[in-house]
């Protein structure tokens, strides 16, 4: 089992950059899959980036955020970030991490067991 906590999130203009972390407690984190999900008011929760498993692992990204974010993690410190740059205000949401078993691509997010509480990301116009 793992323990997620995202922090990093806030109010910025657009075109601004933020950070996200997710820190991990709890066993084996580098055997999970780390993913990144928004959910804007009033949308279903939607897929941004994930990376996968083990150091070194493959990065995806949905379209709408390719070339502006970039996900990375440090298994040593239990941490997964995302980076997110030129910041739109359509990129309002909360922002979630979640963990996955799964060794592949995954964007559906009820293949993820765990998930945090969520930061909010506010980009103003």
């Amino acid at each position: 089992q793992v323990q997620l906590v995202e922090s990093g999130g806030g109010l910025v203009q657009a075109g601004d950059s933020l950070r996200l972390s997710c820190a991990a407690s709890g066993r084996s984190f580098s055997t999970y899959t780390m993913g990144w999900f928004r959910q804007a008011p009033g949308k279903e929760r939607e897929f941004v980036s994930v990376i996968i498993r083990w150091n070194g692992g493959r990065t995806y990204y949905a379209d709408s955020v390719k070339g502006r974010f970039a996900i990375s993690r440090e298994n040593d410190k239990n941490t997964v970030y995302l980076q997110m740059n030129s910041l739109k205000p359509e990129d309002t949401a909360v922002y979630y991490c979640a963990a996955s078993t799964s060794s592949r691509f995954v964007s559906d997010p009820d293949l993820y067991a765990y998930w945090g509480q969520g930061t909010q990301v506010t980009v103003s116009s």
